[in-house]
C-alpha cells in the first residue's frame, strides 16, 4: 500500500518519496514487522457482505497483504499487486500462513496489465501515492476492470488528515474529497459515500484519530 505514510514519530511521506516509490516502500517493508498490521481494513471488513460470494477480486497496491489474504479467507478468488517486491514477499508469506491462495504480482499501477471487465470487485484501500494525473489513470483503470454490476470499495484520507498527522501522504493534492470521488466515478452508481472520522489501529503506521472517506460504488 504505497501511500500509507505517517507523521511525527512515523515516517514522513513527501513528494520526493514518490519519485522512486519502489525503493521507498521496499525500505519501509524491510524486516518482519507488518507495519500496517495483519488484520483487514475496518471499512473493507464492514462492507464485505456486499461483495458477490466467491467473486473474483482485485486488491490494488496491496502492500503486505492484509486485505487480500482476508478476502481470500472469505472464499474470494483474489488477484493483488504492489510496487514493492519486499511487500509482496511478505504478503505471500501471510497467505501461506493463513492457508489461502492469492495471485500476487510485483507491478506499479501504470505497468500492471489491467484486464477489462474481469472483476466482481476492486478494492483500493489508502492508495494515495498518486498525484492527480496518475490518479485519473488509476481510477479509470479500476472502473474498466470491473464487470457490469461489480463493486468498487475504496477508502482514503481527506484533507483534514493533514491536521491529525496519523497517517497518509502529507500532500493535499493526493487526498480525497467527496467532490473528487463523485467526479472521478461519475459513471458508477454510488452505493455509499461517507466522510467521517474514526480511530485507526492498523499497525504502527495508521494509528490514532483520522479523517477518512469511504466509498462503495457499482458499475452499471
Amino acid at each position: 500500500m504505497w501511500p500509507n505514510g505517517s507523521f511525527n514519530s512515523l515516517t514522513v511521506m513527501t513528494a520526493n518519496s514518490f519519485s522512486d516509490a519502489a525503493a521507498t516502500w521496499n525500505k519501509r517493508f524491510e524486516g518482519d514487522e507488518f507495519i500496517f498490521g495483519q488484520e483487514p481494513n475496518a471499512y473493507l471488513r464492514s462492507h464485505a457482505a456486499l461483495l458477490a460470494p466467491a467473486g473474483r477480486v482485485l486488491c490494488v497496491a496491496d502492500g503486505e497483504g492484509r486485505n487480500s489474504v482476508w478476502l481470500a479467507a472469505q472464499g474470494h478468488r483474489v488477484d493483488a499487486f504492489d510496487i514493492a517486491e519486499l511487500g509482496v514477499a511478505k504478503a505471500r508469506k501471510l497467505a501461506a500462513a493463513a492457508g489461502v491462495t492469492v495471485n500476487y504480482s510485483v507491478a506499479d499501477c501504470d505497468g500492471w496489465a489491467w484486464p477489462e471487465a474481469a472483476y466482481d470487485a476492486v478494492v483500493a484501500i489508502f492508495v494515495q501515492f498518486a498525484d492527480p494525473a496518475m490518479r485519473e489513470r488509476l481510477f479509470a483503470n479500476m472502473v474498466r476492470a470491473l464487470r457490469p454490476g461489480g463493486l468498487l470499495v475504496l477508502q482514503g484520507y481527506t484533507p483534514r488528515q493533514l491536521e491529525y498527522k496519523t497517517g497518509g501522504p502529507g500532500i493535499e493534492s493526493h487526498l480525497y474529497t467527496e467532490a473528487t470521488l463523485r467526479s472521478a466515478f461519475a459513471a458508477l452508481e454510488i452505493v455509499e459515500l461517507s466522510d467521517y472520522e474514526a480511530e485507526l489501529t492498523e499497525g504502527r503506521q495508521h494509528h490514532g484519530r483520522s479523517a477518512l472517506i469511504g466509498m462503495v460504488a457499482r458499475k452499471r
